[in-house]
């Protein structure tokens, strides 16, 4: 697996999680550091799972990936949750969470 690029071996840890048939994962930064096509390979399996019902618990520091690939995003700041948002949400929002402007932990549209 040494041989093989970032991107192809996220994939390969991510196919020996799959073939346990998990009902939830958390994906801790999935997509960090790999090129642009493996990266979309990758959101693409995480999308086709969460249509199969899988539950996924998505962690990124990239904004708009996780604002495109959630249902509900949830943001903590210093170990504390300062929103949860329905998606889709706007990045000021989330932004306004992340730095501690917003108070209120409630779901929003």
């Amino acid at each position: 697996m040494s041989a093989l690029s970032g991107g192809n071996q996220q994939k390969v840890v991510l196919a020996k999680w799959l073939a346990a048939e998990p009902r939830v994962l958390i994906l801790d930064e999935p997509t960090h550091g790999i090129d642009i096509g493996a990266k979309a390979d990758i959101l693409a399996i995480i999308s086709e799972l969460a249509q199969a019902g899988v539950g996924i618990i998505f962690i990124s520091s990239e904004m708009e990936e996780v604002r495109s690939m959630c249902d509900r995003l949830v943001v903590m700041r210093e170990g504390r949750v300062t929103g949860i948002f329905d998606c889709p949400v706007d990045s000021k929002t989330v932004m306004a969470a992340a730095s501690g402007l917003q108070s209120s932990v409630e779901a929003s549209a």
